[in-house]
């Protein structure tokens, strides 16, 4: 009798299909994550948050998770840190279109604050389950560069403890042969002291994406 073969876990690849087979296939991923119950954060957020952009984007952008705009329209980077986000993305020559932008994260994780719902970190078991889709995402749309936006981001997609302070900016290249460029998330910048800091830390951040586009375009 043949023993049936274990399921595989959830980061290992997929396998990769022709761009339009793969671009149909990412919108039925998206479509599965719609109902995903894979961790207790679609018991309050008001829905998944899933990726936006091309196959084969030079760039994937990948944050930590959604906001209160987002989760209301069901979108990633939609409200002030998506807006930055798009100003350093015009800095450097790319818009929102030409990039796949998404989260480790799905579900909008929040405390409740009176009317306010006050983003609250994701634990690492809420990212390990959301690595299920992180993966096919990554290998459907199979961008030249992998931009990790935050401490979260980076360390999931490293899959190894990380310090942005010592990392951001540096082409990282991993055992897989992915390539991964780690830089602040754009909330960063709006949580700065004074308008000086904030000029300061988006001069850098608009920095970090114009080595990425450098790398990413070197890659070919």
């Amino acid at each position: 009798m043949t023993r049936a073969r274990p399921a595989p876990p959830a980061h290992e690849p997929i396998s990769t299909p022709r761009p339009s087979e793969a671009a149909a296939q990412l919108r039925e991923v998206a479509r599965e994550a719609a109902v995903c119950q894979r961790c207790p954060l679609y018991r309050d957020a008001t829905q998944v948050v899933f990726g936006e952009g091309p196959v084969g984007a030079l760039i994937m952008l990948v944050g930590e998770q959604p906001g209160d705009q987002e989760d209301r329209v069901g979108r990633p980077f939609v409200g002030p840190a998506g807006r930055i986000l798009d100003q350093a993305l015009a800095e450097v020559g790319l818009t929102r279109g030409s990039t796949y932008v998404t989260n480790t994260v799905k579900h909008f994780k929040y405390e409740q604050r009176g009317k306010r719902r006050l983003h609250k970190q994701p634990n690492r078991g809420e990212v390990k389950a959301c690595r299920w889709w992180l993966d096919r995402e990554l290998t459907l749309v199979r961008p030249k560069l992998v931009v990790a936006l935050g401490t979260t981001a980076a360390r999931e997609i490293v899959e190894r403890p990380i310090v942005l302070a010592r990392t951001r900016g540096q082409h990282l290249i991993l055992g897989d042969g992915r390539h991964v460029l780690a830089t602040i998330h754009p909330s960063a910048i709006l949580r700065m002291p004074d308008e000086t800091a904030r000029h300061q830390a988006f001069g850098e951040f608009v920095d970090d994406l114009r080595e990425a586009v450098r790398i990413a375009e070197s890659l070919g």
